[in-house]
């Protein structure tokens, strides 16, 4: 069956994903999507969109890709598009979701505080002034969203925007620059993600992004202490992992849909690099060990 083939894309959790209009924002809360999920729901990506999710009461287990933790209100993490997540709660907890288009966020980007095309995720305390002003900025965009809808676009984007930020102050990160090299390995990563199943050459990703190996590769090694190389076998790796985790497809195949023609030298990649075999580390992660956030022990 393809759910337990593929890590399923999805609209909003449980529809088939579709294209979006430019522009688009969706707000909803968990328990708004109950009788679909009943408290777990299983890991999944959206493609198009990244989301917010403020706890705002209750908790569980949350995981983003390969980690998990145990959190309790308030929690609030930013997911952006592609990346593999779930959870899993009581029928007592609630968070607010808004979901964000990806055109949407990338015109966001130099207006907040916060990296938004890695994940982030944040655990506080009931009283503390700012996450007081994050449940009350979300609080009014769930509220618009149920008056208005779309008609008040304007104003949402602009109280997400400061909820970006807000999370950013509280150790989400800063926004990555707008310089020169900033931009190139930013679109160098997303072009690994749409090509690096084709196991192009280093010298064909400098031709799609028309600029020089040396630039490319400082670049990378600015933004994310990586060279091309190893950044794009970082990213079949981060794939293997997802489709050895969350689905049940055989070792093979698995080593085939990220670029390894050959079983043995796929098993070789992903030993090299974590340290056991595939079949072991599915295994042992099959009930992953629950990661405590910093700041909660």
């Amino acid at each position: 069956m393809a759910k337990k083939n593929e890590v399923p894309n999805f609209f909003v959790y449980g529809e088939p994903s579709r294209s979006l209009d430019v522009g688009f924002m969706h707000v909803e809360t968990v328990m708004d999507r109950k009788t679909v999920h009943f408290g777990h729901v299983a890991p999944h990506k959206h493609p198009l969109m990244g989301q917010i999710t403020y706890w705002f009461q209750g908790g569980g287990t949350y995981r983003i890709e390969d980690q998990t933790w145990n959190f309790s209100a308030p929690t609030i993490s930013f997911v952006p598009s592609n990346v593999v997540h779930g959870f899993e709660v009581d029928d007592q907890s609630d968070a607010i979701v808004v979901s964000i288009s990806d055109d949407m966020l990338k015109a966001m980007t130099a207006q907040v505080d916060l990296a938004i095309d890695i994940p982030t995720f944040l655990t506080g305390q009931t009283g503390d002034p700012a996450w007081q002003r994050i449940g009350a900025l979300l609080g009014m965009v769930a509220a618009d969203y149920r008056e208005r809808g779309a008609e008040s676009e304007k104003v949402m984007v602009g109280l997400v925007g400061v909820v970006l930020s807000l999370m950013g102050r509280l150790g989400g990160g800063a926004a990555p620059s707008t310089s020169p090299a900033v931009a190139l390995a930013l679109s160098l990563r997303r072009a690994i993600d749409r090509h690096y199943k084709q196991d192009w050459p280093v010298a064909h990703y400098v031709d799609l992004l028309a600029t020089t190996p040396h630039l490319l590769d400082k670049a990378a090694q600015e933004v994310f202490g990586s060279t091309v190389k190893d950044m794009l076998l970082q990213r079949r790796l981060l794939e293997a992992k997802r489709l050895l985790m969350f689905t049940i497809r055989p070792i093979e195949d698995i080593g085939r849909e990220i670029g390894f023609e050959d079983p043995a030298y796929f098993s070789r990649f992903f030993r090299k690099r974590m340290g056991e075999a595939p079949a072991a580390w599915r295994r042992r992660h099959l009930e992953p060990k629950v990661q405590v956030p910093p700041g909660e022990n």
